[in-house]
């Protein structure tokens, strides 16, 4: 597909999630080149961006994940050189990377999503446990992957899980209500939800370690759902998706809690392309192969 010119796979970077994302962006690039794409690696950690003007790249496909590769940062350097790329914006990639600020759109707009307080070193713990109930969450508010993900079950956990948010991770702590239920994944390509996917991990934990490194965990895609229930789910996590200024591909996290009400978890705009990941599942489903995925997607690239 010459029409593409050269594309660069970006992948690698500096984040936390670096080992998922050079998994990604080799899958992705095999992909590419099996439909004749003429698709090169290039590590983030190791190159500089402005090799990719002076080396020809005609567009990019972002396989990065986490900071530096979908916050915003590396789209707004795209866009200086005029490259065309895949994925969200600079404005969407911004706020979905951060969940804390997502949540506030969406409860401004209406959206259901579990209750939160943002954490800090002199909090009275008794307190944040009575506001949000045990079990609740701690997760830093700018990681991806579940990196950073606490389950807490007693309020004396609660100190060592604010720690390894602030302190590992450098991050803004936040605690969430804990949701009881089944937890779905809607992705999003060309504007459209695809077919949600129920997610069933040992002991209902969807950690980063479940999610990327054994098969214990299922995946059931259809998700068993009533079809116009799981329309309405999917709408709904085409708004929450759209209302953060999010475009082309991504992902849409969601529970349904014990009465079966949807909570909104998280957006995702540069989803893994694993074999464990969950976006090349849902086009499977709908007669969409791995290869012509990462092809629809590159040709939805765009500057701004």
């Amino acid at each position: 597909m010459s029409a593409f010119g050269k594309v660069a796979v970006l992948m690698g970077g500096r984040s936390s999630e670096r080992e998922i994302s050079l998994m990604s962006g080799g899958g992705v690039l095999k992909a590419l080149r099996s439909k004749g794409v003429d698709a090169h690696a290039f590590d983030t950690s190791e190159r500089d961006l402005a090799d990719l003007r002076r080396e020809g790249f005609a567009r990019c496909f972002i396989a990065l994940h986490g900071r530096g590769g979908e916050d915003g940062t590396l789209q707004g350097a795209l866009e200086v050189l005029g490259i065309p790329y895949t994925g969200s914006g600079v404005l969407g990639s911004a706020i979905a990377m951060d969940k804390w600020r997502t949540k506030m759109i969406w409860l401004a707009s209406g959206l259901p999503t579990p209750r939160y307080r943002i954490l800090s070193a002199n909090d009275d713990w008794d307190a944040v446990a009575k506001d949000l109930g045990l079990p609740l969450i701690v997760k830093p508010a700018n990681e991806g992957s579940t990196l950073g993900l606490t389950k807490v079950t007693d309020v004396s956990q609660l100190p060592a899980a604010y720690e390894l948010t602030a302190k590992k991770f450098h991050d803004t702590a936040l605690a969430e209500q804990f949701i009881d239920g089944p937890e779905l994944t809607a992705s999003i390509l060309d504007e459209t939800a695809l077919p949600l996917i129920r997610i069933e991990a040992p002991q209902g934990n969807y950690d980063y370690q479940n999610k990327y490194f054994t098969d214990a965990t299922q995946y059931h895609c259809p998700c068993g759902l009533p079809t116009e229930r799981e329309q309405a789910l999917q709408a709904l996590a085409l708004r929450a998706f759209r209302l953060v200024g999010c475009t082309g591909w991504g992902r849409v996290d969601l529970m349904l809690d014990a009465s079966g009400h949807p909570q909104l978890l998280e957006v995702n705009t540069s989803p893994g392309m694993t074999g464990h990941s969950l976006v090349p599942m849902a086009a499977r489903a709908v007669g969409i192969s791995y290869e012509a995925l990462c092809v629809k997607i590159l040709e939805a690239a765009h500057v701004g």
